[in-house]
This record gives structure tokens, sequence and C-alpha cells, in this order.
């Protein structure tokens, strides 16, 4: 065989393996949109099935006929418009509330189906009916698609199944950093396995990002190449001066004939989707972003949501409450609530209440163990604090001693959900950027408190407390109390 011939293999070989990459990667995703599917019209059958059961009974009622009907046609309806508002595909699964707002998004559209067949009809549409049927059908989607996300991210988390082969294409700093963020959250699904860099970074290297021994597959100009040589079916690039518009047409359409995933971030790490329109101006696609607002009746809804859901946690934790004051009283004779001074929103200081949890003489011992501190950073972390008492160190495995912040909640001084309530002598400490965190209430529990809790570094813990920031929607909201639950039972990170 000539050389000639082997180049030419060679090349076809490069050619066909990105596709096979891809092909892989269409294959889980396909798998895991079918089982979607399948679970929803399940779902759909069984809570119809219930809801006319619940209404009907044994079909003696007159007229019940039409709703049998209906309710043999509702599960593949309810697919069918899933389907309609895109809650299958890919780019809303598996990360994110984007596919979970579709769902909700197509409980409301089912509803205002149902009232104008009604309207235009003319005839009277069975109230319990519809209560017992669109409402349960929408919560049971979200939960048995909030099931099958799970079920994923353990996948990847323990066995690093369907993952994306990723290459990066930035800086090494910014590289660097994102390849440390995706490795403490591998239910992005994305693995680094090669970087690209300008050309001034790829002279002063050593073939690998000494910070995570990344490997560099080349510059920019080299991306297609690499990702045919690494395999991989995805490709990241950040923020980069050099990857103007043409630059970034040019490697768009580099990746189209391999099918290769191109996520672009932009400068705005951290800006929601929501807060960013594309507005056409003068030819150009000019990103717009709107401020946060949490006024008028966002802010409305949200301290309604506070309020209500302490205040019904209120009484269903009175009798636990009522036991771990007793035991906490038991301990030493000392005072049940622990109350310190701490920052809240727009710098405002405010009382917070925690079940006490050390000895009587905690605070005067703090300035002995500053230097002991786990932490290294602003915050005082320490796994074996002396001055934890048992009932204490018990309660703080399972978060019980922060259920008194209930009353800050009702009190309207937190919120259920928010970044940390921190320390007016961290405060004292804080960058400038940091203080994002007061633009919102702080919270019981919070991004920081479902990622890790004491175990997470400082700068993760203030980029997780300003994503939240930059982020919030009630949706975000009730996400991170389903998960918060998680976390306290893993109770890691608590000490």
């Amino acid at each position: 065989m000539s050389v000639v011939d082997n180049t030419a293999e060679a090349a076809a070989a490069e050619r066909t393996e990105p596709t096979a990459a891809v092909q892989n990667v269409q294959r889980w995703q396909h798998d895991y949109q079918r089982r979607i599917g399948y679970t929803d019209l399940v779902a759909g059958a069984v809570i119809a099935a219930l809801a006319f059961w619940a209404r009907f009974g044994d079909m003696s009622e007159y007229g019940a006929v039409p709703y049998l009907i209906s309710t043999v046609l509702l599960p593949f309806c309810w697919v069918l418009l899933l389907a309609a508002v895109r809650a299958y595909e890919p780019r809303f699964l598996f990360v994110g509330t984007e596919e979970f707002r579709r769902v909700v998004v197509a409980g409301g559209t089912l509803l205002v189906f149902i009232a104008l067949i009604s309207y235009a009809g003319k005839f009277e549409v069975a109230r319990g009916w519809v209560l017992l049927t669109v409402p349960p059908l929408t919560v049971g989607t979200l939960l048995v698609r909030y099931a099958w996300r799970k079920h994923l991210h353990r996948r990847r988390a323990r066995r690093g199944q369907y993952m994306h082969r990723t290459i990066v294409v930035g800086y090494q700093r910014a590289t660097a950093n994102l390849y440390r963020t995706l490795q403490n959250n591998h239910y992005h699904g994305l693995r680094v396995v090669g970087a690209c860099l300008p050309p001034a970074g790829l002279a002063a290297s050593d073939g690998i990002i000494a910070d995570c021994g990344i490997p560099i597959l080349g510059a920019f100009d080299d991306v297609p190449a690499a990702v045919s040589r690494s395999g991989a079916d995805v490709v990241v690039v950040l923020g980069c001066p050099e990857l103007d518009g043409p630059a970034m047409r040019r490697l768009a359409w580099g990746l189209e004939e391999s099918g290769t995933d191109l996520l672009v971030a932009p400068v705005l790490l951290e800006v929601a989707g929501p807060r960013v329109s594309v507005r056409p101006v003068a030819d150009l696609p000019l990103m717009h972003v709107e401020h946060i607002e949490l006024t008028r009746w966002r802010w409305v809804l949200k301290s309604a949501f506070d309020r209500l859901g302490a205040a019904l946690l209120l009484v269903l934790a009175a009798p636990l409450m009522l036991a771990i004051a007793g035991a906490v009283k038991l301990t030493d004779g000392g005072p049940v609530v622990f109350r310190q001074e701490r920052v809240g929103l727009r710098g405002g200081r405010f009382e917070m209440y925690k079940f006490r949890s050390m000895r009587v003489d905690a605070e005067d011992m703090l300035d002995d163990l500053l230097t002991s501190s786990d932490s290294g950073s602003v915050l005082f972390k320490m796994r074996a604090d002396p001055r934890v008492t048992k009932v204490g160190r018990l309660l703080r495995r399972l978060s019980l001693d922060e259920l008194p912040q209930l009353v800050n909640v009702l009190r309207g001084e937190m919120s259920l959900v928010g970044p940390r309530p921190p320390l007016p002598r961290e405060v004292e400490q804080y960058e400038w950027e940091v203080h994002r965190r007061f633009a919102v209430r702080p919270g019981i529990t919070g991004l920081w408190q479902v990622s890790g809790r004491s175990d997470l570094e400082w700068n993760e813990a203030v980029r997780l407390d300003i994503r939240y920031v930059e982020q919030w929607s009630l949706l975000l909201d009730i996400l991170i109390i389903c998960r918060t639950v998680g976390a306290v039972l893993r109770r890691s990170g608590a000490y």
C-alpha cells in the first residue's frame, strides 16, 4: 500500500472518529428521550384513570362516557403537547430548570385548551375532573422527570457514564477554572479531554496546563483537527478577544460537518437565560441584559412563598422543635436559642436565631481557635470544634439547629432560599463583588447548602451565592428546597 493510500486512510479515520463520538452521544440521548416519553405516557394514563375513578366511580353518573374517552386519549395528547412545547429537546434536558418550566407551560396550556373547548362547544366541563387531572398530571410529570434526571446524574458521578468528551477553547487560567468546576460538578456531563489556547499561551506551555494536567491540543485554528484526534463531541469556547465574529463563524462551520456541539460562554458568565434577549440593531445581533429586578410582583411572590412556607413548616415542626429545646436545655442548663448578629438585605443587620449547638462560653473561646481554622479564608471552619456539644453535633449533622431561622423568615429578615447570611466581621473582609450577595435576603438554605455546605471552598461558595442572585426564580427556589432534603440526608459538609 502506498504512502498516499495510508494518508488517505488516516484522513478517513479522522473524519469518521468524531462522527462515531457524536453518534454515541445521540444514541444515549435518544434512549433517554424515549424512556422519558414512555414514563410521561404511563404517568398520564395512571393519573387520568385515577382522576376518572375518583370523580365518576362506576360510570353510573350521566354523561361520564365523554370523560372516559378523554381519559383514554389524554396520555397521548399529553405527550404530544409536551413535544409541542419542546420538552423533549436535548438542549433542555439533563441540566437546568428549562425542562421543568416547559412541563409547567404544557400544564397551563392544557388548562387553557380545556377552557376554550368548553366555551366554544358551549357545554359544562366537570371542574372536579379537571382539578383531579391537570394539576396532578403536571406535578406527576415533574416528579418523574426529576427522578430520571437524578438517575442520570448519579450514573455520571459514580460511573462516569453518559459524559460528553469536551475540548475547551480559551486562556489557561479560565480553562483551568472551568475544568475544576466541572470536576466538582459531574452532573453537567462534560469531561474535559483537551484544550486549545491562543498562540501566545501555546508557545509558553509544555504541552499541558500545569494547574490541572489538561493536554493542549493546539491553537485556536486547530480546533476541528483537535476534535478529530480526541474524539470530542462538544467544544466550549470561553471569552477571548481573538475569537471575534468572523473567527467564531469559521469555527462553527468547521464543526458543522462532524456534528460537534458548540457551547459559547458569554463574558457575563452568571447571567441567567431569562434576563438575556437578542436585539437586532443595525444588522447586528446585540445581547440585551436586563437588570435583576426582585420588585413588584416578583418580590411579593417570593415574600409570600417564604412566609407561607415558613408558617407551614413551623406548625409541622413544632413537636420536633420542643423536643430539641428540651435536649439542649438538659445538656448544660444554658439558653436554648443562640442569637447572633448577621448581615442581610442591602447590608442591613438583624439578629439570627439558631438552636444552641455549642458551649455557653463558645464566643469567648473563638479568639484562641482562629488560628486552627480549616478554611484558610474569611470563614471560620473547624471539623473538630471543641466548643460543639454532643447534642449540638447531632443537630448540625441534620441541620436541625437552623429550624428557629423560620422565625427570621416570618419576620421578613431571611428567606427560605438565598445566599448564606454572613457575620459582620466576615463582611469587613469582602471584596467589592462579594457584596452582590446582599441584593436579596439571606436564606436558610441555598445553592451553597446543596452543593457541599462546609466542604466548599470560599471562592466556590461566593460563586454559587452570586449565581443564585443573578438567576433567581420561584422554580429555582423549589428545586433547591427539594435538593436540600438530599443534602441533609447525605450529611456531607455538615460540621
